[in-house]
């Protein structure tokens, strides 16, 4: 069984018509749950609202400050990040909704989760919300996995770099941060030398590709370096951000992944973890069918089922990152 947290709340917040994070994002991956080879393994679950003390694990009193100050209202937090009337308490229940998926997991009611959220989290700082994101959905979750004693491996396959995850986590070694990225790219962080620092020097694995890098490189990187890296870790839980923005389709990246890269990636992530123990987390993907095509097939994976809307993709780029990277984590 797959529990899926959701809530029609989510297509609440209205970054502005303009906008590429719009209410439809909601709408197209719920589409991708009435997929023949998923709809009968998902149970739905509603998310809760995050409390202050739970949003405080990851972000400092100024953020949670700033969204009361635009708590029902129209309004911009920085560039790119807006916000409309209800945004504000459903940013909450996107930060819920991965303790809720917890809870479940941990009750045995599924064997792994997706949280369908919006606003997505992962560039949301302990200082600032930014990149679209209102607070860390991801981060808060794997906080409170952490602070429960467990070692947690956070897989960010969105386009753009998980800047605020890292930030989060640089020097806590409970928690494995590997990142796949767009490089050069927003938010202009995700360098190979930023592998952690103190205690957690090593826990920080970042792998910036190049434009129109496809799906064999991350497949690639696992099996050359990230694998090994990860089986050292030992993790007991395995959370994703799962942005689709790498989507060759998407209109503010120029990856070249397909659907099908999407779900033979995350049913090779799933092998670090047993059972019950995986909870992917939506985050970017702004091309709408693109979007369910490859949710459908994150889904499917989650779900123990092979499903590729379309063929996975190879032979761009096959350059010698994984040896760059075993150099940057001092492995060579």
């Amino acid at each position: 069984m797959l529990a899926l947290i959701t809530d029609p709340r989510f297509q609440d917040h209205h970054p502005g018509e303009a906008h590429v994070e719009l209410p439809a994002r909601a709408a197209a991956v719920l589409r991708a749950t009435r997929h023949s080879a998923v709809r009968d393994a998902i149970v739905e679950l509603a998310p809760r609202a995050a409390s202050d003390a739970e949003l405080l694990s990851v972000h400092r009193q100024s953020v949670l400050d700033r969204l009361t100050e635009v708590e029902g209202t129209w309004g911009q937090l920085d560039a790119d990040t807006a916000v409309s009337p209800d945004s504000v308490p459903v940013a909450r229940l996107a930060a819920g909704a991965g303790l809720v998926a917890i809870e479940a997991l941990r009750n045995g009611d599924a064997d792994a989760a997706f949280c369908a959220v919006r606003p997505p989290g992962h560039h949301a700082t302990p200082t600032r919300s930014m990149g679209f994101c209102l607070v860390n959905n991801i981060a808060i979750a794997a906080r409170a996995l952490a602070d429960a004693g467990e070692r947690v491996l956070i897989a960010d396959f969105d386009a753009h770099h998980g800047n605020g995850t890292q930030d989060v986590f640089y020097d806590d070694p409970r928690v494995l941060f590997v990142s796949w990225h767009q490089w050069p790219l927003y938010p202009g962080s995700g360098r190979l030398a930023e592998i952690g620092s103190g205690d957690a020097i090593g826990t920080t694995v970042n792998l910036p590709v190049p434009p129109r890098t496809t799906g064999d490189l991350y497949l690639a990187l696992i099996d050359e370096v990230v694998g090994g890296i990860i089986d050292r870790f030992g993790p007991t839980w395995l959370l994703i951000s799962a942005g689709f923005d790498a989507h060759r389709y998407d209109p503010i990246a120029e990856l070249g992944l397909s659907s099908g890269d999407f779900a033979a990636i995350t049913s090779v992530l799933m092998q670090a973890v047993g059972p019950g123990r995986t909870i992917g987390f939506l985050e970017g993907g702004y091309d709408v069918d693109a979007l369910e095509w490859s949710a459908a097939g994150c889904l499917a994976a989650l779900a123990g089922v092979t499903l590729h809307p379309e063929a996975p993709t190879s032979g761009v780029f096959r350059a010698d990152l994984a040896h760059r990277v075993a150099v940057a984590q001092g492995l060579v």
